[in-house]
């Protein structure tokens, strides 16, 4: 199928054109078409997949050649999780629609909020936002929600997980209720699946690949070694395969920052990517690295969902995440565009249980490789099916309860022998005269 079949004016094909994409992905090719029909759309794919343009594209369209928007408000609003990828977003918007005369920007927090009222004043088509910035720019009377026509919560699984969750259902409670909703994300559990359909209006649900699932051209690989020893590895690894671009993901903001100075020790240029880093210092930081002026960027979950680097070959996990969906999220960082990619964690024995999570998630277990005089002291568990574990629990359940019933049991027999020949204490042989009590026959139960 070629772009034109779907339906797209003259004027985005053009720009498509110019991007050197001549095919749309299976997401596109599925979520353009109900987009553009008005649509409600919840949509699952891949990272690295085209997931940004399947809603860029058709968005432009419905709002192209309608009458100019007013001062202070948007027609559409596209919320993301991070300011790094509400950056790529509006870039895309940018690109897409530079031969229409719709007018979009971004907002995000850790810089002056100021030149963003100025954008606002004479109102944009699409407004690109992350969601606490959105809501200091309302309390300041800088944005209306009156007109908005179209909401697309890219990353949706995040936006409406605890972090996000209630400053998404203020500005859901702020926006007229006739609207198209769309909900972009590479994962959605269950629960976040219940939850979304609460704000979405009978959606057309797309799912292009297996559920939480990495891409086919990403190979995954384990490295088992002991905490202490990660950073050696790490510095190994990057010196004896001669890597250059990598993005390392750490799952700590201290941790980040520690493992630049260890690489920096070996002469690897390196920087770190955190959200106690300014705007500045993060979009250079994120700069230099895509024009290859720095060899390892090190990042939190943080960039997770918004570094889209082409060619990028190598992604490594020094930490495994707390949550399992962010380890979709953090090697889809690589292989995209249908180009190869390699995902390397480092795993020591005290994350077994997040390896255990992530691999029930992937539904397949994660091939294991030792780096010779790397090799941990401390060994990494096979992970355990959901009901081997449940069934281990339940049997070690049941021996602490018999533990408990012999060692009380032991303990009253003792006192009942004591008993027999007299030591009783003395409070209890006075009250009753002095004369030895003897106890009642005790049936024992068969265990």
């Amino acid at each position: 199928m070629s772009f034109e079949k779907l339906g797209l004016s003259e004027e985005l094909l053009r720009s498509v054109s110019e991007a050197a994409y001549t095919r749309p992905t299976p997401i596109q090719a599925l979520a353009i078409p109900a987009i553009l029909k008005g649509k409600d759309v919840m949509a699952a794919a891949q990272t690295g997949t085209g997931k940004t343009a399947g809603f860029t594209l058709p968005l432009l369209q419905l709002l192209n050649k309608k009458s100019p928007v007013k001062n202070n408000r948007a027609r559409a609003l596209v919320l993301t999780p991070t300011r790094e990828l509400a950056a790529q977003v509006q870039e895309c918007v940018s690109t897409y629609g530079k031969y229409m005369n719709l007018r979009s920007t971004v907002v995000f927090g850790g810089v002056k909020i100021n030149p963003q009222m100025m954008k606002l004043r004479r109102g944009v088509d699409v407004l690109v936002a992350t969601p606490g910035r959105l809501l200091d720019l309302f309390q300041q009377r800088a944005i209306n929600f009156n007109d908005i026509e179209v909401l697309i919560l890219d990353e949706a699984d995040r936006m409406l997980d605890m972090g996000f969750i209630h400053d998404i259902r203020k500005i859901m409670a702020l926006l007229p209720k006739q609207r198209q909703t769309l909900m972009f994300s590479a994962t959605f559990s269950q629960e976040i699946r219940k939850l979304a359909k609460g704000i979405i209006n009978d959606p057309v649900e797309i799912d292009v690949a297996p559920r939480n699932s990495a891409v086919e051209t990403i190979s995954q690989i384990i490295h088992p070694v002991d905490k202490s020893r990660k950073a050696d590895l790490l510095s190994y690894l990057i010196i004896r395969e001669k890597w250059y671009q990598v993005l390392v993901f750490s799952r700590t903001k201290h941790g980040a920052d520690k493992l630049v100075k260890r690489l920096s020790r070996d002469n690897i240029n390196a920087a770190a990517i955190h959200g106690n880093k300014s705007q500045v210092q993060r979009t250079k930081a994120l700069a230099n690295f895509k024009n290859n002026k720095i060899q390892i960027l090190v990042a939190t979950d943080i960039a997770a969902r918004g570094i889209d680097i082409d060619h990028l070959s190598h992604v490594v996990n020094f930490d495994l995440p707390n949550v399992p969906e962010d380890y979709i999220h953090r090697i889809g960082r690589t292989g995209r565009a249908g180009a190869s990619g390699q995902a390397i964690s480092l795993v020591s024995a005290d994350e077994a249980k997040q390896l255990h999570d992530i691999e029930r998630l992937i539904k397949h277990k994660l091939g294991r490789e030792e780096i010779e005089s790397f090799e941990p002291k401390h060994n990494l568990p096979g992970s355990l099916s959901r009901k081997y574990s449940r069934n281990k629990r339940i049997i070690k359940t049941a021996k602490n309860k018999t533990k408990r019933y012999k060692a009380k049991h032991n303990n009253s027999s003792e006192q009942k022998s004591h008993n027999r020949y007299g030591k009783l204490n003395t409070s209890a042989n006075s009250a009753h005269g002095g004369r030895q009590i003897r106890p009642a026959s005790t049936t024992i139960p068969v265990i």
